[in-house]
């Protein structure tokens, strides 16, 4: 059964017909690629000298073609077929984003090989654990670093046959009968295929759908990371889902900076692009996002809600520091904005004399404003991975940047549910994808069935009977509600909901998220279950309180003392106030603690995408909590 007649023939999606809507979807269905291997093959033969990414050496941009792209690839994976890889064996890849990685992730997909990404943030132990767990056969490392990482674990992996280092700087004298280096590996390809030459085609050609491609390890937030084996079904069937709801154009330009171990960034920066031709532009690194941002000027651009928050604090903090004429100037154009988009939102006409004001404040403000952020360009920005605040997403429609909230989780191989620019209801993550079908259970639980579901977790068949019913529901572990026009609402997880002494039910995210819309807030975590009151621990945002600070001459050391200032306390009661008071008085909180450690990815406390691990960060900081139930009070005490 091909992968279109698996979804429901003839739906209606949206008003137009299911079918309809997938023979416009592009050849890469309808011309038998039914694995991203075909697809990808296809690709780089119809597109050959069009740009396929970029990637910045010493401060310049430079360009690499779909040819690249597809010999680097052949090189790599004949590579390791030459040095023993056999079908349905793991590699795994330990590296920041770089067009090497998705070279390697093509490489042994194409190969029948299964790749596995491991976080650059993860220890020598959580690497060992991974590379067991997955029985990798091979290992790729970015640099001096990474490799530190494996040469401390070595003895601990030795079902690794190889380790292949990317970059050689560091290292030029170092020689390890296990180790060798990228230049190598193309060299061994090139030797291979000059006796093989039609290996590489022949091994894309018994590609099957049915085949697991990628392994993607859960957070491990309750017990060891978990890999999710998605198959190349699940992969087309998502980039079906892109053509049909998200779409990109051949001339468009992404922006790559979220780890691509992640499912949400593999799906915008790998499979998509791939589906649909789009250009993408690898991020120098985590810490030069808004930079590169500015220079690419993305026409799409997908971002978790920390780097929403923080565009968004940033603007605030920057008019806050303007001159009153500047500040007078931003208030308006904000205000006018935020009444266009609740006409929008509402399906009411904009009244003339809103069009007009908005007309002429995007002129002298919004323009420049998206011009300095590089948003100037962005036909659309997504969201997800995390919830996300719905005064936030107004934010953005007042100053004219479109973001969208969509929902997913690995074991779904990305999207479940999205809003459409056309179709958009904020607070929602919108409609369920074509071909999907939403259910929410007695206990409120939303559950999920679709051919994008994953084939389960690797070596653990019985947890995959616990994630996914006999009839193929997937369990989302999410608390949520559909409205009578389908769209979806997450209010939370099953597993954080608080019922607090008095019997009270409370799902802490709605509260957690109007606090992080402050942009003195960066995370926060609600208390109280089985408690007589909620109470509340704060991660500030360190830049921004950082700078409010010093504009009033609070003396401070270091992070710590930082939190410890009375002043700073006075600011965060002030949000918990503000906070406070949008909610029912038992969904108030009553008491709150800052954080006072300066949490970067590497903790264990934040997950890749800078959450907080809410079960850890209780344990970790019990003595905090105890504090404020020991001795309650009001919020600040």
């Amino acid at each position: 059964m091909t992968v279109a007649e698996k979804l429901p023939p003839m739906q209606t999606v949206r008003g137009h017909s299911f079918n309809a809507e997938l023979e416009s979807a592009g050849p890469f269905y309808f011309d038998g690629c039914d694995t991203l291997a075909k697809l990808f093959r296809q690709r780089c033969r119809e597109l050959g000298s069009k740009v396929a990414h970029r990637e910045k050496d010493f401060g310049i941009w430079l360009s690499y073609t779909w040819s690249d792209f597809y010999e680097h690839a052949r090189l790599i994976g004949l590579g390791l077929v030459a040095l023993g890889l056999k079908r349905g064996e793991v590699v795994s890849i330990l590296s920041e984003d770089n067009k090497e990685w998705i070279y390697t992730d093509l490489a042994v997909q194409s190969v029948g090989g299964i790749s596995s990404g491991v976080y650059t943030t993860d220890s020598a132990k959580q690497l060992q654990y991974l590379v067991n767990d997955s029985d990798s056969r091979f290992l790729f490392l970015e640099n001096d670093e990474q490799l530190d990482k494996y040469l401390s674990a070595r003895d601990e992996m030795p079902g690794l046959a190889k380790v292949i280092v990317y970059d050689r700087e560091g290292l030029h004298d170092f020689v390890d009968d296990k180790v060798i280096f990228l230049d190598d590996l193309y060299r061994i390809g090139r030797d291979f295929l000059k006796a093989n030459p039609n290996r590489f085609d022949e091994e894309i050609a018994r590609s099957d759908p049915k085949e697991t491609a990628i392994l993607v390890y859960t957070s491990g937030t309750t017990g060891p990371p978990k890999g999710a084996m998605i198959s190349h079904e699940n992969i087309i069937v998502s980039i079906i889902g892109s053509v049909l709801t998200l779409p990109v154009d051949d001339s468009d330009e992404q922006l790559c900076f979220l780890p691509l171990c992640h499912i949400l960034e593999r799906l915008i920066s790998v499979f998509t692009p791939i589906g649909l031709c789009s250009t993408v532009n690898f991020a120098e690194s985590p810490e030069t996002v808004f930079d590169n941002v500015r220079e690419v000027s993305p026409h799409v651009f997908t971002a978790v809600p920390r780097v929403w928050e923080k565009v968004y604090s940033r603007v605030t903090i920057m008019a806050n520091d303007a001159a009153p004429l500047g500040r007078w100037a931003y208030r308006q154009a904000i205000a006018t904005g935020m009444a266009r988009a609740r006409a929008l939102e509402n399906g009411d006409p904009v009244p003339t004399g809103t069009r007009l004001a908005y007309a002429f404040w995007d002129f002298m403000v919004l323009k420049n404003l998206r011009r300095m952020l590089g948003f100037d360009r962005l036909r659309r920005g997504t969201t997800g991975a995390a919830p996300i605040s719905p005064d936030l997403l107004k934010w953005y429609q007042a100053v004219g940047i479109k973001v969208l909230e969509g929902y997913g989780m690995t074991e779904s191989s990305g999207v479940i549910s999205v809003n459409l620019i056309e179709e958009n209801k904020t607070g929602s993550v919108g409609k369920v994808v074509p071909g999907g079908h939403l259910r929410i259970s007695p206990e409120g639980e939303i559950q999920y069935k679709g051919a994008n579901v994953f084939k389960g977790y690797w070596n653990k068949p019985e947890k995959t009977a616990e994630s996914i019913s006999e009839d193929g529901w997937l369990g989302t572990g999410d608390v949520g509600r559909l409205d009578n026009e389908g769209f979806l609402f997450v209010t939370g997880r099953l597993k954080d909901i608080i019922i607090t002494a008095g019997g009270k039910n409370i799902t802490p995210a709605e509260i957690e998220n109007r606090l992080k819309f402050s942009p003195y807030v960066s995370d926060a975590v609600v208390i109280g279950d089985k408690r007589k009151f909620l109470s509340c621990l704060i991660m500030i945002d360190q830049e921004n309180v950082e700078k409010f600070a010093q504009e009033r001459r609070v003396p401070f050391n270091d992070f710590r003392s930082l939190c410890a200032a009375q002043e700073v306390r006075d600011l965060i009661a002030g949000v918990v106030a503000e906070t406070n008071a949008e909610f029912a008085r038992v969904e108030q909180i009553k008491d709150f603690r800052l954080i006072d450690v300066l949490l970067t990815a590497e903790d264990e406390e934040l997950t890749a995408t800078m959450k907080l691990k809410r079960s850890f960060v209780e344990q970790k900081h019990k003595k905090l909590i105890d504090e404020m139930y020991g001795q309650p009070g009001h919020a600040g005490n």
